[in-house]
């Protein structure tokens, strides 16, 4: 791994992806895979996992994978839009994310992931698109 993912997974750690537990495995160019334990501090009251949970790891796995990716004078970027499909839910075990860019342009990305459950069953079908900060 590069010494840019590495720094950014360590200030993941104290923050919302450290918090649900979220590992960026590998950033290989427009894609993304990262993945996270189910625990119960991402399981909602009824006993599934939460729906923002698992929003908080495609969209993690898209944050990461665009961060990678910015022009030497950005300053960053942000989400302006997001939207998810749930198929499908958890109660235990590694869900995974696999997010690609599918657009990448001067002033936008657009991210795709599926989320899939322990038994490679998707979960969730997530779509973002980011503004890149000049």
């Amino acid at each position: 791994m590069s010494d840019r993912l590495d720094r950014l997974r360590e200030q993941a750690r104290t923050q919302l992806p450290g918090l649900l537990g979220i590992d960026v495995v590998d950033v290989a160019g427009p894609i993304v895979h990262a993945e996270m334990r189910v625990h119960e501090g991402v399981m909602a009251p009824n006993g599934f996992l939460h729906g923002a949970s698992v929003v908080g790891l495609a969209d993690t796995a898209c944050g990461f994978g665009c961060l990678m990716g910015l022009p030497e004078d950005s300053r960053g970027f942000t989400t302006i839009e997001l939207k998810t499909n749930f198929v499908g839910t958890a109660t235990a075990g590694l869900i995974r994310c696999d997010a690609e860019r599918t657009h990448g342009g001067r002033t936008t990305e657009v991210w795709d992931a599926t989320v899939t459950g322990p038994d490679g069953r998707r979960i969730a079908l997530f779509r973002c698109t980011q503004l890149i900060l000049g």
